[in-house]
């Protein structure tokens, strides 16, 4: 009898223990979300003969964009640690035409630091470079190559690109921008 009534007795005291929060001590600081909020200078087209016919340093550049830092729960307390460290970039492309060969993705790293509910202004980043316009299928359109896509015979392939930041907050969450995308005609 005094075995059950301490079994009893001890599974009463578990339930009463494993029901407690662990973390009631512990406040929900939010969250922080980033995204890519205003462009300037945006290309929407680029020649690639005349910017790396002659040159292997050839870059396609947005003057100017802004990544947005946004606090999910702007009633809960916050702190530094929501600050957003930027690692790095990446941009994929996918065509827009009738052609399917696409360049192979950028990814590069990148410094910064987006302030909890502000903003981080990065000037001249770069969208494409070498490895994507000296290669297929933009290389097709360097007029030593013949000047047009060897796919679809259009001396202009459209792609979408779409770019994405990675960054970690200074807490240690990672942190991704969805997407953000737009479109630029490559011609000869």
């Amino acid at each position: 009898m005094k075995r059950l009534v301490r079994s009893a007795l001890l599974g009463v005291l578990m339930v009463g223990v494993l029901s407690c929060e662990a973390r009631t001590d512990r406040t929900d600081t939010g969250g922080v979300a980033l995204s890519v909020s205003d462009f300037d200078g945006l290309p929407i087209a680029f020649s690639v003969s005349s910017n790396c016919e002659f040159t292997s340093l050839c870059f396609l550049q947005v003057d100017s964009l802004t990544v947005r830092s946004t606090i999910l729960n702007a009633n809960a307390p916050n702190s530094d640690l929501m600050d957003v460290e930027i690692k790095s970039y990446q941009v994929t492309y996918r065509r827009l035409d009738t052609g399917a060969r696409v360049p192979r993705p950028l990814v590069e790293g990148q410094f910064g630091i987006v302030p909890r509910g502000g903003t981080m202004t990065i000037d001249n980043l770069v969208v494409a470079g070498p490895e994507q316009l000296l290669n297929a299928p933009l290389s097709d359109l360097l007029l030593v190559n013949g000047g047009f896509d060897k796919e679809t015979g259009s001396p202009v392939i459209k792609l979408e690109l779409a770019l994405t930041f990675f960054g970690k907050t200074l807490s240690g969450d990672d942190v991704v921008t969805e997407p953000a995308k737009f479109a630029v005609s490559f011609s000869s």
